[in-house]
């Protein structure tokens, strides 16, 4: 907001407030953003504030963040192969064919 900065944050709540804007700490460990090419972005430890403004809300989010590819993860091999005794091939394409999706890709070697 222009001209507010030298304001205290009582005064900065209140003239939000008679804006029509509001804001709430939403209590969150780790945010994940799962990009259209099947990436990730994972931030973690996240600040995440929720802004309302207008009938429209927004995510305010900051956090150290980390960019993870498309990929299975060892340990999602060895949980599917733990679980129904498959082999790491077997394993491996149950979750390229699930997309990553562990749950599916037991269900689907089980």
């Amino acid at each position: 907001m222009f001209g507010l900065g030298g304001l205290d944050p009582k005064k900065m709540q209140a003239v939000m407030k008679q804006m029509g804007i509001s804001q709430q700490e939403i209590d969150a460990s780790r945010v994940i953003i799962e990009k259209t090419d099947g990436n990730k972005i994972v931030i973690q430890p996240a600040n995440v504030t929720k802004i309302k403004m207008q009938g429209q809300e927004s995510f305010q989010i900051t956090g150290e963040a980390k960019e993870e590819e498309q990929g299975i993860s060892e340990d999602d091999l060895k949980t599917v192969m733990e679980k129904t005794r498959a082999s790491k091939k077997e394993a491996q394409k149950a979750l390229e064919e699930t997309k990553g999706d562990l749950a599916e890709a037991i269900l689907k070697l089980s």
